[in-house]
């Protein structure tokens, strides 16, 4: 029998957009009488719109969260907890569109990836919730402050209390789901009368794993990937910064270093990845630089090359840590969720933590040559999170 499903994806970046489909793609295998309709913004409606998925027409009311996270970020800096009062006010958008969409269509499923103007949503209009069970998604749990500012302190513990008291409300959520581990959750409180975050974690959420698009072992061979894209033979640093703006000032580092590394490394090739919403006309040319503005498979780039300098970002670490390449990461500075992602990498034995600030293009080309070449453990991990997403969402 046909059921109908509404997937909602994050529009922060690539990376939510990219697991959602594979966690669809999951479903299908198994159940392929299921349609799934979906809303997303830009950049993630990209993506989305690329796989040839049915995209609903009041994408185009959502909330843009990404053009909203570049307006409020301080060069390579973006405060969550700034970001989130800011947002606040213009999730309103989306909430009525969905409103709309729940009212006017039946849907048997509803799936959110950290989509959390949905559960606004639920609150403001509960007879929403009456019309489908409700999954959402989330890879990370409870904020964090990054500065010493009062008011961060005072609204970092509002955005807890009504995230924990929320998940204690099982009419909220069906199921929740969590793309990591227990240990990548902080164990500690986040305030007075607030539970221990991986204890009440652990007690509410599935616990997937890893996600990832690809099989990481169809690209162990660098050389063959290399020929099939279109590269020359010899070194390949790849630099990306994601699906947001915010990154400029990361490329522009990576062009400036080319200059210093060229004379030491002759054969190098260097690619600047823009993504969607960076006009490459805003890089500094260097001579013998490639640059490129979206790229869809991106992950089959970082395949190809040597060496990637990237965000901090968990999606884009996890493809480099699952295809076991050296990769240098700037975590976005004022970013808590970033600082998690850091220190889970930092568990993993993967990847070189830098920081924006402190690095000019003379620190960053001498930590690429200390880098490049140097052998990587055939590390193992399981990325098996969208099978088992697949299989607990279907059970509803």
């Amino acid at each position: 029998m046909k059921k109908n499903v509404l997937f909602i994806s994050s529009s922060i970046g690539l990376g939510h957009a990219a697991r959602d489909l594979a966690i669809a793609r999951e479903i299908r295998k198994r159940n392929p009488e299921i349609e799934i309709s979906w809303l997303a913004a830009d950049p993630a409606i990209r993506i989305i719109e690329e796989e040839g998925e049915n995209l609903l027409p009041e994408c185009k009311l959502l909330t843009e969260e990404s053009h909203l996270a570049e307006k409020v970020s301080n060069g390579f800096g973006l405060n969550v907890n700034t970001y989130l009062f800011r947002v606040l006010l213009e999730w309103r958008k989306s909430i009525a569109a969905i409103n709309r969409i729940i009212r006017e269509k039946k849907f048997d499923l509803i799936i959110a990836d950290e989509a959390y103007e949905l559960i606004l949503a639920f609150l403001l209009y509960p007879g929403m919730k009456k019309k489908a069970p409700f999954v959402m998604i989330y890879d990370f749990f409870g904020f964090d402050t990054t500065t010493k500012n009062p008011f961060e302190k005072l609204g970092t513990y509002f955005w807890n209390f009504a995230w924990i008291t929320g998940n204690r409300s099982p009419w909220v959520e069906d199921l929740s789901l969590f793309v990591g581990y227990p240990e990548d959750i902080a164990d500690k409180s986040y305030g007075i009368f607030l539970p221990n975050a991986r204890k009440h974690a652990e007690k509410h959420y599935k616990f997937l794993g890893n996600i990832l698009p690809f099989n990481p072992e169809d690209y162990r061979n660098t050389a063959e990937v290399k020929r099939r894209l279109g590269y020359e033979s010899g070194p390949l640093i790849v630099c990306a910064v994601g699906g947001t703006a915010i990154g400029v000032d990361l490329l522009n580092l990576c062009s400036r270093t080319y200059r210093n590394l060229k004379g030491k490394l002759p054969d190098l090739q260097m690619v600047l990845i823009c993504g969607p919403r960076i006009d490459p006309k805003l890089i500094t040319v260097t001579e013998g630089i490639e640059i490129k503005g979206y790229v869809p498979q991106l992950y089959e780039h970082f395949a190809a090359c040597d060496l990637a300098i990237v965000q901090g970002g968990g999606t884009t670490t996890n493809e480099l840590a699952a295809l076991n390449k050296n990769f240098l990461y700037f975590p976005l500075e004022e970013h808590f969720e970033q600082k998690l992602v850091s220190d889970r990498l930092e568990r993993m034995g993967v990847g070189v933590k830098m920081k924006f600030s402190d690095t000019d293009e003379v620190t960053l080309a001498k930590i690429v040559m200390e880098k490049m070449g140097k052998p990587v453990g055939d590390r193992k991990f399981n990325f098996d999170g969208a099978q088992k997403a697949a299989e607990l969402i279907l059970q509803l």
